[in-house]
C-alpha cells in the first residue's frame, strides 16, 4: 500500500490527457510529439500521466520500461500501444559482436562484466522455492532470432548429444556454455554452419522487458507489442514473479495482442511482491502475508489477459501468485513451453495460477505446454471454460490441493493425460475428455475463503472427491491398453489411482456425483452414476489439424438410445462444494446455467448433448475450434 501512495504522489499535476509518440528516429530531448517523438519507451513513461496514450512506432528497442506510475481508474489508465499496423519489438538482449572461432562450427566471444552494468545473467544462477534443478545461467543467446541450448559443459558444445527428453532432439547441435571470473564472461556457442560475424547474435542482458519497479502501479494496457529475450528468474509462488511482462502486485491491467517469447523462465507473470517474501516462506504463511498487504479485490488483480501470443518459454507462458484474483485470461495461444527440458521444477506449464480466486479462464489454446492448465492452492470461484488442450506432454489439466468450488466446462482435453485431480470441490461439465485421468487424495492442509473474496476462513485437509461429473465424453484407449508413462516424467506422474472415465472414483474419500456421461473406447463410468450410456467398442476417431492459424476437430459421434437424457447444469444441480460450503455460482453471486457450447453457440432446449458442442448427431462431424 505505502509503494502505491509513492507512487500516485509522484505523478506530477495535470488535467488533460494526451499522447506522446515514440520512434527509433527520435531524441529522449524531444516533447514526445508525432513531430518530435520520443527515441526511447522509457522515456515517455517518464512523461504520461493517468489518462494518456503512449504510441510506439515500428521498430526494435532495447532497454527495460519501468513504468513509473499507473492510472487512477479503469476511464484514466496509461496506455501503451504499438502504432497501428507497425511492428513494434521490445527485446530484453543486445546484439554481440567479436566472436572468435574456437573450433568447427564453435565460437566464443568475451566480455568484460562492466558491459551489463549491475546485472549479469552470466553470474546469475536459476534458483528458487520448488526449482529443482543447478548450474543454469538467467542469460541466453539467439541466432537469427533462433534460441540455443543452454549447457553446463564445454564438452556437451563441442560435441553436443540429444538428451532423452528434449521435445525436438533431432537438431541438438545448437547450444552454447559460459565461464567467467571477476573481470569478464566467456561465452561458447555452436552456431553449426553459421557465421557470426554475418548472421545476428543477441545475447539476453536483461531481466524483464515491461516490469514496474515498485507495486500498486495500476490500470496500465500494454497492446501490440512483440517483447522477447529477456532473462527471467524462476517465479516461485512464494518469491516476486519477475517475467519478461509483468504486473507487479498492482490491480487492473489490460495486457492484450502482444506476442510474449523467449523468455528464460517465464512469459507473463501476474504474480506477487517481494516485501511479502522473496522465497523460503511456508505458503499458508504466506497467505496470511499477503492479506496483510492488501490482498483484496480493491487493490489487487482484476486483470484482462486476452488474444496474446507465448511461447518459447523455460518456465511457464502465464503464472500468478495471488497476484491473478478476480482476472479474466482469454483468447491466449500458448505453446512451446518447457520445450528444451533444461530443469525440473513445480512451476511448470502454458498456465499456472496459485490463489485463483473468482478466475476465468477461458478459450486459451494450450499445447507443446508441458502441463496445460495448473490450479495450485486456493481455486476458489474459479471457471475454466472453452479451451483447447492438446500434445501436452504431462497432463492438460492439474488441479492441485483446491477445495472449490470450481468449474472446468466445455474444454477440449485432448492429450494423452488429460486430468491429475488433487483436489476436491470440482464440477466437470460438457468437457471432451481424450485422455487417462488420476487422482492422489492429499495429505496437506490448505485455506479456503468466504465467497468471492480474500478472507481467511480456515485450512482444511484435501481427502479427495466431492466432484461432479456431467455430460461429458470420456474417450479411452481400447480393451486391453494401459496409459504408457514417457519417460521424462517423474516418477508419481501417473497416480496409482488412474483410468479412463471415472471408476477411479469408485472408493473416494468423498461421494461424487455423476449423470449424462458417454464413455466410449473402454472408458469406464462410475458405480453409482446412473443416466450414463457405455460404448465400450466405440472408436469415434479424434482427429485434430492444425492449418495455418486455424484447428479444426473431426469426430465421430455414437448413435444415442432414445431414452438417453440429460441434465441442463445449473448452479442448483451442482450443489455445494462440502468444505467451504459454497456453490457453483457466478462472481457476483448470481447462479449459473451452462447453456453455451465450446463455440458460444446456445445449447438448445432440454436435453443438452453430452460433450462441448451444442449438437452431436450421430456419424462424423468437423468443428472449426481456434
Amino acid at each position: 500500500m505505502l509503494a502505491a501512495i509513492v507512487c500516485l504522489m509522484a505523478m506530477p499535476a495535470r488535467v488533460a490527457a494526451g499522447e506522446y509518440h515514440v520512434a527509433v528516429s527520435g531524441d529522449d530531448a524531444n516533447a514526445g510529439s508525432p513531430a518530435r517523438p520520443f527515441r526511447t519507451i522509457s522515456a515517455a513513461a517518464r512523461a504520461a500521466q493517468p489518462g494518456d496514450i503512449v504510441t510506439v512506432h515500428g521498430g526494435t528497442y532495447r532497454e527495460r520500461v519501468n513504468p513509473p506510475r499507473g492510472g487512477t481508474s479503469a476511464d484514466r489508465r496509461i496506455t501503451y500501444q504499438a502504432a497501428a499496423g507497425e511492428n513494434v519489438v521490445i527485446k530484453g538482449s543486445e546484439i554481440v559482436r567479436g566472436w572468435e572461432r574456437f573450433s568447427p562450427g564453435v565460437w566464443k566471444v568475451t566480455l568484460p562484466n562492466s558491459f551489463f552494468g549491475a546485472f549479469n545473467p552470466y553470474r546469475e544462477l536459476i534458483k528458487g522455492d520448488w526449482y529443482f534443478g543447478e548450474g543454469l545461467h538467467l542469460g541466453g543467446v539467439f541466432v537469427n532470432g533462433r534460441a540455443l541450448r543452454e549447457v553446463k559443459t564445454l564438452a556437451q558444445v563441442t560435441d553436443p548429444r540429444p538428451t532423452p527428453d528434449m521435445r525436438d532432439p533431432a537438431d541438438p547441435a545448437w547450444v552454447w556454455f559460459c565461464t567467467g571470473d571477476r573481470e569478464s564472461v566467456t561465452l561458447y556457442a555452436n552456431f553449426q554452419n553459421r557465421d557470426p560475424s554475418r548472421d545476428e547474435v543477441e545475447i539476453s542482458v536483461r531481466e524483464t522487458c515491461f516490469y514496474p519497479g515498485q507495486t500498486g502501479c495500476n490500470f496500465i494496457t500494454l497492446r501490440g507489442f512483440h517483447l522477447s529475450q529477456a532473462a527471467t528468474q524462476w517465479a516461485a509462488p512464494t518469491a516476486e514473479q519477475v517475467g519478461l511482462v509483468g504486473t507487479n502486485w498492482s490491480k487492473g491491467w489490460i495486457i492484450e495482442d502482444n506476442v510474449i517469447s523467449e523468455s528464460k523462465c517465464v512469459g507473463l507473470t501476474l504474480g506477487k511482491d517481494r516485501q511479502t517474501g522473496n522465497n523460503g516462506v511456508d505458503y499458508n504463511e504466506m497467505v496470511h502475508r499477503v492479506i496483510a498487504a492488501g490482498w483484496n479485490e480493491a487493490h489487487i488483480g482484476s486483470h484482462l489477459v486476452r488474444r496474446n501470443t507465448i511461447f518459447q518459454c523455460g518456465a511457464a507462458g502465464i503464472c500468478g501468485s495471488f497476484g491473478a484474483a478476480f482476472s479474466r485470461i482469454e483468447d491466449n495461444h500458448v505453446y512451446d513451453i518447457y520445450t528444451y527440458r533444461p530443469y525440473w521444477g513445480a512451476e511448470i506449464a502454458g498456465i499456472k495460477i496459485h490463489g485463483a480466486i473468482d478466475v476465468l479462464i477461458r478459450h486459451n489454446r494450450v499445447h507443446n505446454a508441458y502441463i496445460g492448465i495448473w490450479l495450485d492452492w486456493m481455486a476458489q470461484g474459479t471457471r475454466v471454460s472453452g479451451n483447447l488442450c492438446y500434445e501436452n506432454d504431462y497432463v492438460d489439466f492439474f488441479p492441485e490441493v483446491d477445495h472449490g468450488p470450481y468449474l472446468a466446462d466445455n474444454n477440449l482435453l485432448l492429450s494423452g493425460f488429460a486430468i491429475k485431480d488433487w483436489s476436491q470441490g470440482g464440477a466437470y461439465v460438457h468437457n471432451l475428455i481424450a485422455g487417462l485421468v488420476s487422482r492422489a487424495p492429499q495429505a496437506r492442509k490448505t485455506p479456503f475463503f468466504r465467497a468471492h473474496s480474500t478472507e481467511f476462513v480456515r485450512i482444511e485437509n484435501i481427502r479427495g472427491g466431492d466432484n461432479r461429473f456431467f455430460n461429458n465424453v470420456f474417450v479411452g484407449v481400447g480393451n486391453g491398453e494401459v496409459f504408457k508413462k514417457t519417460d521424462y516424467l517423474p516418477h508419481d506422474a501417473v497416480d496409482a489411482d488412474s483410468g479412463y472415465g471415472l471408476a477411479l472414483y469408485d472408493h473416494a474419500a468423498l461421494p461424487v456425483q455423476a449423470g449424462g456421461n458417454v464413455y466410449l473406447r473402454g472408458a469406464v463410468n462410475l458405480k453409482s452414476e446412473t443416466g450414463f450410456q457405455v460404448q465400450a467398442g466405440f472408436e469415434p476417431a479424434i482427429r485434430l489439424v492444425e492449418q495455418g492459424s486455424g484447428v479444426t476437430l473431426t469426430l465421430t459421434a455414437p448413435g444415442l438410445p432414445t431414452g438417453f437424457k440429460t441434465k441442463t447444469v445449473t448452479t442448483a444441480l451442482l450443489g455445494r462444494a462440502v468444505v467451504p460450503e459454497e456453490g457453483f455460482e457466478n462472481p457476483d453471486g448470481s447462479p449459473l446455467t451452462i447453456d453455451t457450447d465450446y463455440l458460444g453457440n446456445p445449447r438448445p432446449g432440454d436435453p443438452p448433448a453430452p460433450g462441448p458442442f451444442a449438437r452431436l448427431p450421430a456419424g462424423t462431424q468437423s468443428w472449426p475450434v481456434w
